[in-house]
């Protein structure tokens, strides 16, 4: 009896090893899409984020001159908002990092988006510098290099 328990405590211990590797090599790649929806994570990242991202940036650093230009900055803020929701459906989020980013992405939008209903150019550019911290982190860890 005793063997049989060390040999089953001995494969249920190599069996949980193994998981864990598993886990940890499928975790530590990037989400290539949902699992039911046909949005890439590279076409969200090339076709939304980067292109309001960088859109922003761009208009935070001149300083909106008027209500229409506040108004798109704020539009490009709210689509990085929604971004974050769509990191997070799916079954597209694989782990704490992505997780992490997609909620520090989610609140720091808002505040970019708070200080953008205020026109406070400063504060804008605050919230988005913590915002763009949170992408690279998370561009870390799971962005693949062509």
């Amino acid at each position: 009896m005793t063997k049989r328990f060390g040999l089953l405590a001995g494969l249920g211990f190599a069996a949980a090893t193994m998981l864990t590797l598993f886990s940890t090599t499928y975790v530590a790649g990037q989400v290539e899409q949902g699992k039911e929806r046909p949005l890439k994570t590279h076409h969200l990242m090339e076709g939304l984020v980067a292109p309001n991202c960088g859109a922003l940036k761009k208009d935070l650093d001149a300083g909106p001159s008027d209500d229409k230009a506040w108004d798109k900055a704020a539009m490009k803020a709210e689509l990085l908002n929604e971004a974050s929701y769509i990191l997070m459906a799916d079954g597209r989020c694989p782990d704490a990092v992505w997780a992490g980013a997609a909620k520090t992405l989610r609140a720091r939008s808002a505040e970019v988006l708070t200080a953008i209903d205020a026109k406070d150019t400063d504060a804008a550019k605050t919230a988005f510098a913590a915002m763009t911290k949170a992408c690279g982190a998370c561009h870390k860890v799971h962005k693949k290099k062509k």
